[in-house]
């Protein structure tokens, strides 16, 4: 059913975009302009997913013959109360240095968000996975902030650069952690093909 449908991909992000590659041979592009601060909620999964259907609903109008797919990925701390902190992409090389000192030696959630659209429906999940960081020297996250790697990052690293050598423990997907959970997307699309 929707394998026939020219795939578009509503994100700008390289990782997301590289990803794809290993599902979809040619996808299109298409970059939405969506306001995320206020998709933002207190629950990081509905966050997640809240955002990637705002992207992929944004395109979808202009491409009403597609398969749309939007992603986001939140990073989350969980706070002693049972709350949690999300970090989205830091604003300044200082908040980046926040970000990393906050997640020095504690185990965060990076969750992301897809959605699937076209004309006639849509399908939407988030994969969550347990990043364990050890513990950071001010030094270090000085040092790998100064690269300008975690700059368009959530919660400012990526695990599959300079921050590899910060985790200790990964319980879940990596392609989750990188941006985008192409073993349930790819179980996802094969199920709706059905």
């Amino acid at each position: 059913m929707i394998r026939n449908l020219p795939v578009v991909l509503a994100s700008g992000s390289p990782r997301r975009q590289h990803l794809l590659l290993e599902l979809v041979e040619d996808f299109e592009i298409f970059v939405p302009q969506v306001d995320e601060d206020s998709l933002t909620t207190l629950d990081p999964h509905k966050t997640a997913t809240e955002l990637a259907k705002a992207k992929a609903l944004a395109v979808l109008p202009h491409r009403q013959d597609s398969l749309v797919i939007g992603g986001d990925t939140v990073v989350a701390l969980p706070n002693d109360d049972g709350t949690f902190m999300q970090l989205a992409k830091p604003t300044s090389k200082k908040d980046a240095e926040r970000m990393l000192g906050l997640l020095s030696g504690k185990t965060h959630l990076v969750i992301t968000g897809v959605y699937l659209a076209w004309v006639g429906g849509s399908r939407s999940f988030n994969e969550t996975t347990k990043v364990t960081f050890r513990d950071l020297t001010a030094e270090e996250i000085k040092k790998y902030v100064a690269t300008g790697e975690p700059m368009d990052k959530a919660g400012a690293y990526a695990c599959q650069g300079g921050a590899e050598k910060f985790i200790t423990a990964m319980d879940g997907s990596e392609s989750n952690v990188i941006g985008l959970p192409i073993e349930r997307l790819q179980a996802v699309m094969d199920e709706l093909d059905k």
